[in-house]
């Protein structure tokens, strides 16, 4: 099965399928950590056309789309940070007055809900996108939008962490947990000890904090390949891909 992970760098999502033989490969504006060839660098929607059979999205932009960040829609910040912006909308960011900055949050409000529209809606037969929970706004901005179809935790697949994600599906089931012993593990915890298993929640401010918030848990990752995927074909050829890309 060819299978497109979108929006990741890290390789987690396409390892885990391609361990069971499918023709995976991962897209991001960022190079790949692990260096594969398996790696398309560019906008992802560049390369929605070219005959998948799933479309996977690890970890599209969520900054704008999410709770956690509604409150920038009506009062914006005063900075910016490196965590989240590059340095010229930065730099661009510290001559704009109030309304100029509350302009600049929308629009970013608007750029992240159109990739999320065109992931949602691509010409794909079964889709599955992983976000955070979305306030109002950026859903009444999604075409087609529908309630994501469930959440889930890393500590329900192997880890014993907590991140609540939610994922929103097209054509594909609901994922099975693979650890119960784990997630009874994790609630009979007293809130205090609950806490130690928020790693990410606690991460540290700082430039690199985004990338630990983005990675994958490889337990869900095997999951969604052994649940969405089971037992792979034989994968079709590079070249065979790259002639598709120049056409």
């Amino acid at each position: 099965m060819r299978v497109l992970i979108a929006c990741e760098y890290t390789g987690t999502v396409r390892r885990a399928f391609a361990a069971l033989s499918h023709d995976a490969w991962s897209c991001d504006l960022l190079p790949s950590l692990d260096r594969s060839n398996k790696h398309l660098i560019g906008d992802v929607r560049k390369f929605l056309h070219l005959g998948w059979d799933m479309l996977m999205v690890a970890h599209p932009p969520c900054t704008r789309l999410c709770n956690s960040g509604v409150r920038w829609l009506s009062e914006p910040p005063t900075r910016l940070t490196a965590e989240h912006y590059n340095a010229a909308e930065i730099a661009a960011y510290r001559d704009m007055n109030r309304d100029q900055r509350l302009a600049f949050m929308w629009q970013k409000l608007d750029d992240g809900a159109e990739l999320f529209s065109d992931l949602w809606n691509a010409p794909i037969e079964r889709v599955a996108i992983e976000n955070p929970v979305m306030h109002e706004h950026a859903k009444s901005r999604i075409r087609n939008y529908k309630a994501f179809a469930q959440s889930v935790q890393p500590y329900q697949f192997g880890h014993r962490e907590t991140k609540r994600t939610c994922l929103w599906l097209r054509g594909l089931p609901v994922l099975q947990h693979t650890t119960p012993e784990l997630e009874q593990e994790y609630l009979s915890l007293t809130l205090e000890d609950r806490r130690t298993w928020a790693r990410v929640h606690n991460a540290a401010p700082g430039p690199g904090r985004w990338a630990e918030r983005s990675k994958f848990f490889s337990g869900i990752a095997d999951a969604m390949a052994q649940q969405w995927g089971g037992d792979g074909d034989q994968p079709r050829g590079q070249l065979d891909l790259f002639d598709r890309i120049a056409a």
